[in-house]
């Protein structure tokens, strides 16, 4: 597609976007070393969410107070202990064993497995509202050997295990046990009385503009080198990068245009790297009208992909034509969907578009709430369009957004832009496309029932053995390359801005922000 009509059809789409002025901190009079940023502005972050059981990103953010047992290194190459000062997996595949370190809460009690039972139980339960639920499922039983050891015993191998037990921050039993099941979920304990065993212990929570941290100095690694954090809220990117630049705070994440104009400015750094997740078009699989497959070529085949990426990402994306772009996870003779809206148009009238829905306005949700994801979607509006597609852009807060994902209303919502965690392991994609993760079980929010990529997907995460796994992922690949149970679009890289400032201050574009080894209590501030 030429430049000159890709603008014409970018022009032609239309995605609104609330904007708000930035919320100003309060002036605080506490002597001391202060980091202020915007730490959850970002894909899928969110303010008011501190419940990590039910939090979709923000790890960046949470794990500067909470801790899970295992956690991936910062270059996300592999699992290392947190929580866990060892931990090991026995010759069956099913025995896991935890040596936890030796450290207390905020308040002061001993952290023991007696809090790895806990909050792995709790995380497994469903009625606590945990996302975790379906992903612990394969927990048979946990242990409790002594303070310093936990066991966990699995009913069948998981590949995924550790991998997700590095989002499941660890939870103090006995300020949470008294809080009835049902009511964890929304209780307000999160956000007015938290306690982890992180370096940084929770103060205070101002409703939509701040979360004030101080220092623990009781921390195992040694008081961290700044007095307090500030996590501070914005509307979208834009606010956040201009607080940047005022030097009201020192980081935050940004769009890639907004970080290009960093670039050269002596008093900034750039961060760029894989986002690890796939951005995809999502067909409600409940609604009706994506049943036939020839609908959902039809989708690919009028997206030209490659100008979007050109054009609104500058380059800086990967195509992905499954879930994932990892070379050694990738088959071959994938179908690359290249762009050709005749194609599109034939098939859709072989379908039987026309009765199926014709040109009436389909819903298209998402909860990117930036300018560069509402010229995307414009962009693609304006070319499904040409082949007779009608979808309307709508952009929700977060918090919304789950909420419908999640809800028996969803077929009211068949098509959604999103992303989902491709990496480090595989195994994310899972939890979105598993016929056994649909919610309330899991996050299979488009309710995908694909018997085969369900049996691929079954076979993939019970293989333990390094050696033969990329194969199985690859027929992963193979079934949703072929099926398309979502539109796979592209893995696009991340972005984040530092202040010259800071010090010692780590900070990597991991899907759902983290957690990552990021040794928060080093983080440190020039005058």
């Amino acid at each position: 597609m030429h430049r000159r009509n890709f603008g014409r059809l970018l022009a032609a789409g239309t995605l609104f976007l609330a904007a708000t002025a930035m919320m100003p901190v309060p002036a605080m009079a506490q002597a001391g070393k202060t980091i202020v940023g915007g730490f959850d502005v970002g894909p899928g972050g969110f303010q008011g969410n501190f419940n990590p059981l039910t939090a979709t990103a923000g790890f960046t953010w949470l794990n500067t107070y909470f801790e899970p047992l295992v956690i991936y290194t910062s270059d996300l190459s592999k699992l290392t202990g947190a929580l866990a000062s060892e931990f090991t997996v026995g010759q069956d595949n099913l025995t896991y064993t935890f040596k936890l370190v030796q450290t207390n809460w905020h308040d002061g009690k001993p952290f023991t497995s007696a809090d790895v039972k806990f909050t792995l139980e709790l995380a497994k339960n469903a009625e606590s509202g945990s996302i975790f639920a379906a992903r612990l499922g394969d927990i048979a039983s946990v242990e409790t050997l002594d303070e310093r050891t936990a066991v966990v015993k699995l009913s069948k191998p998981n590949s995924a295990f550790l991998s997700v037990l590095s989002q499941v921050m660890m939870l103090p039993r006995h300020a949470l046990s008294p809080v009835p099941l049902k009511e964890v979920a929304k209780s307000q304990w999160w956000s007015t009385q938290p306690i982890g065993t992180g370096p940084f212990k929770f103060v205070k929570y101002v409703s939509d503009q701040y979360v004030e941290m101080a220092a623990y100095e009781g921390y195992r690694g040694g008081k961290p080198k700044a007095d307090r954090l500030i996590n501070r809220y914005f509307a979208n990117a834009a606010a956040a990068v201009a607080a940047l630049r005022a030097g009201e705070i020192q980081f935050t994440f940004a769009e890639p245009d907004d970080a290009k104009t960093f670039k050269g400015n002596g008093n900034f750094r750039i961060i760029e790297g894989d986002s690890y997740v796939v951005n995809y078009i999502g067909f409600n699989h409940r609604a009706g009208i994506w049943n036939d497959p020839r609908v959902r070529q039809a989708v690919m085949y009028a997206i030209d992909r490659n100008a979007i990426v050109s054009s609104l990402y500058g380059g800086a994306a990967k195509l992905a034509n499954c879930g994932y772009v990892a070379p050694q996870l990738l088959p071959k003779g994938l179908s690359d969907y290249a762009y050709n809206p005749q194609k599109a148009k034939d098939l859709l009238a072989e379908a039987g578009w026309d009765k199926i829905n014709g040109d009436k306005p389909i819903p298209w949700l998402t909860y990117y709430n930036t300018p560069q994801v509402a010229n995307v979607m414009a962009a693609i509006q304006a070319m499904l369009v040409q082949v007779g597609i009608n979808v309307v852009p709508r952009a929700l807060d977060v918090p919304t957004y789950n909420g419908i994902a999640r809800s028996e209303k969803w077929p009211d919502f068949p098509l959604v832009y999103a992303g989902l965690q491709n990496g480090p392991n595989p195994a994310s994609l899972n939890i979105g496309l598993n016929a056994a993760q649909i919610p309330p079980a899991g996050n299979n929010i488009m309710r995908v029932e694909m018997p085969a990529l369900t049996q691929a997907l079954n076979t993939a995460m019970g293989e333990t053995d390094p050696a033969k796994a990329d194969a199985k992922w690859q027929q992963v690949c193979k079934e949703m390359n072929a099926q398309l149970p979502w539109g796979p679009m592209w893995v696009a890289s991340r972005y984040g801005v530092v202040s010259g400032k800071l010090r010692d201050f780590f900070w990597t574009p991991a899907p759902a922000g983290g957690p990552f080894v990021s040794h928060p209590e080093k983080w440190d501030i020039a005058p």
